[in-house]
């Protein structure tokens, strides 16, 4: 079965989406997400001048062979650009298989493990009531298990809390990045952030009782002693998981938070290949893998990385926020469902107009995903309404501190 043709698609309905559209000779189409939030177009570039014009005559069936072809024959390896545009490759290729194969796509991934995905969904507040308005919302929509981000007094903008004001006018933690000639600055206070953190989780559990899951972004915002420091206070009120408390680029800085603390860790969204985690896979110093099929290599490769993991007793906690297209969505709801260390699926509703490009047959019911069982991996994108929506220049925020260093946002 050949790749008869290949197509970058740029679309950007309620955020800019970058998706790759593969067709073999029997006319069977496949989808893969190359979204690369904020630098969309590094992408598009990397996939349409290097990667599609090595695609056309390859055999839609070979997808390991593609994947190391791909990935050796560049020289230059690793990266998001890269491994966004060959996990677009990957997805899109599997997707093609299985509607060959007339199956959903966790079944040529081992079958289902489970009946659907534990999910949690984002709460956000400027102070408490707001908070647990968010918290009661969330769970009203079905989650049993909610994230918790909080503004911090004193600073304007803290990441993740929706209703701080933005340019666009669209809900923080729905989209972050802005529809702006430049990025938004904000600023940071970290030790006025470690001093009202644990207050509000000690709030939120007086609140909600012990049962509900909670979890954390720090959002790499915090010095390895920093975290730790953290990851302690917050022992008292049983997280799920402290996620991205430090940039773990320096792999054995978690040493130090793992000394100092039980709480469960949780760290990967900005890595991209099994290098990355070799190491705080192997000393078991995360507890979950936080990577997405689109920013690390597709299906292929994360699953290669989770495999390893479970070796540690590591478990997966795929990123699923909005900048995550419903096609890479659905590709991270078929491995979750096949593999036997899930841990939790993060997941954000994303808005009509982009459910009006991308038809999905995924479920969500009484707190759990499920991709659903159409051939493929579920998701077909209607080319007349993506063209309806051009690309629209956006970047993320980034950080200062209160002297002007420019810091981790």
């Amino acid at each position: 079965m050949i790749i008869e043709q290949a197509d970058v698609i740029v679309t950007s309905p309620d955020r800019n989406f970058v998706t790759l559209r593969l067709v073999t000779d029997e006319g069977i189409v496949g989808l893969g997400d190359a979204t690369l939030n904020g630098r969309e177009l590094s992408v598009v570039a990397y996939l349409q001048e290097h990667v599609v014009p090595l695609l056309i005559g390859r055999d839609a069936h070979r997808i390991e062979d593609t994947w190391q072809f791909l990935y050796r024959s560049a020289y230059w390896r690793r990266g998001p650009v890269t491994m966004a545009a060959i996990a677009a490759v990957d997805v899109a290729l599997w997707d093609i298989k299985a509607k060959a194969a007339g199956m959903p796509l966790y079944q040529l991934l081992g079958g289902a493990s489970r009946t659907g995905l534990l999910a949690y969904g984002h709460a956000s507040g400027r102070d408490l009531p707001e908070l647990f308005d968010s918290i009661r919302h969330h769970q009203s929509l079905g989650f049993r298990a909610i994230r918790v981000q909080t503004a911090i007094p004193g600073l304007r903008a803290v990441y993740g809390v929706a209703a701080q004001t933005q340019v666009s006018g669209k809900r923080y933690d729905y989209e972050p990045a802005q529809r702006a000639a430049l990025p938004v600055e904000e600023d940071w206070d970290t030790r006025a952030y470690l001093r009202h953190v644990p207050t509000v989780f000690e709030a939120v559990r007086n609140e909600f009782g012990p049962e509900l899951p909670l979890l954390h972004d720090g959002h790499h915002r915090m010095t390895p002693i920093q975290a730790a420091k953290l990851g302690k206070a917050l022992e008292p009120y049983d997280l799920f998981w402290l996620e991205d408390a430090t940039p773990a680029e320096n792999q054995e800085a978690l040493r130090l938070v793992r000394q100092h603390t039980t709480t469960p860790l949780a760290i990967g969204e900005v890595f991209n290949t099994v290098w990355d985690y070799q190491q705080i896979i192997r000393e078991q110093l995360i507890d979950y893998v936080r990577s997405a099929v689109t920013h690390t290599g597709g299906i292929t490769h994360l699953k290669k990385i989770l495999d390893f993991a479970a070796q540690y007793q590591v478990k997966s906690g795929m990123h699923g926020p909005t900048d995550i297209s419903p096609v890479g969505m659905a590709a991270a709801m078929h491995l979750g469902l096949a593999i036997h260390n899930f841990g939790i699926q993060e997941y954000m509703r994303h808005g009509e107009a982009t459910n009006t490009v991308f038809r999905q047959s995924f479920t969500f019911e009484d707190g759990l995903l499920h991709p659903g069982d159409e051939p493929g991996i579920g998701v077909e994108l209607d080319l007349e309404a993506a063209a309806a929506y051009p690309y629209q220049t956006a970047y993320l925020p980034y950080n200062r501190l209160l002297d002007g260093t420019v810091h981790d946002w």
